[in-house]
């Protein structure tokens, strides 16, 4: 027996909200393989100084984000279809995957919340490290000489903004192409720099997870109220 009134407004309503859902998860994918092949992120976190690889904690929110989005696509559509068959094993399932899905995102973004300095910082101090060795001239210093100028190619920065004293000039010709004036009268400081960049990308990825995370409350609360008036109507 088919559901009716209420209930049947309650079974397009969420199907309306599963395709929403279904396009935010088409939505997180695209903006996550986005930010996996940025040229600024792949550029500085793909480099190497030495035997020691620059910092990839970045991307380990990117994979959870990218499994998070084809999982959402897959959800979507079996909502859509729970929705449109009235099947209450489907809905279950379908509020079942919504449960894990979101308990999964609440974990990724407390991790997200606790880390989201500590990515910059790392990145930060693999910067210093190869500036410190191309500027002391150590064994290393034409691979620390490299990963410095992609450094600087790549987020148009020179130095890290750090007075010590006892390093040369970092706008010298062989790490920056900068004008020396241009470097002091404007905060070209690439720890700055680091730090845009990942909290930048950082605050797109919290306010797509707040946006799934208040669709997919509201579809748990729709999948719940339909499942209970298909029964009561199968009664009936």
């Amino acid at each position: 027996m088919g559901v009716e009134g209420c209930t049947k407004c309650i079974k397009y309503l969420l199907f309306v909200f599963n395709f929403i859902f279904w396009l935010a998860g088409g939505i997180i994918l695209g903006v996550a393989l986005w930010l996996r092949h940025d040229s600024q992120t792949t550029n500085i976190l793909y480099l190497q100084l030495g035997e020691k690889q620059a910092p990839n904690t970045f991307y380990v929110g990117i994979y959870i984000l990218i499994a998070v989005g084809a999982v959402m696509m897959f959800v979507g559509f079996l909502g859509c279809y729970g929705a449109i068959q009235e099947s209450q094993c489907l809905l279950g399932t379908f509020f079942t995957c919504l449960v894990i899905l979101f308990a999964c995102e609440v974990a990724a973004g407390i991790w997200g919340f606790v880390n989201k300095d500590q990515i910059a910082k790392d990145v930060k101090q693999f910067y210093d490290q190869a500036l410190q060795q191309a500027l002391m001239g150590e064994p290393d210093a034409n691979n620390a000489k490299a990963v410095v100028k992609t450094f600087h190619e790549t987020l148009d920065c020179c130095g890290s903004g750090i007075s010590t004293g006892t390093f040369p000039p970092v706008w010298r010709n062989d790490l920056c192409q900068k004008d020396s004036l241009k470097s002091f009268f404007e905060d070209t400081s690439c720890h700055k720099k680091i730090d845009e960049l990942f909290s930048g990308k950082l605050y797109l990825i919290g306010i797509a997870a707040v946006v799934v995370a208040v669709i997919m409350i509201f579809e748990m609360i729709l999948s719940m109220v339909l499942c209970c008036g298909i029964r009561n109507s199968s009664v009936y």
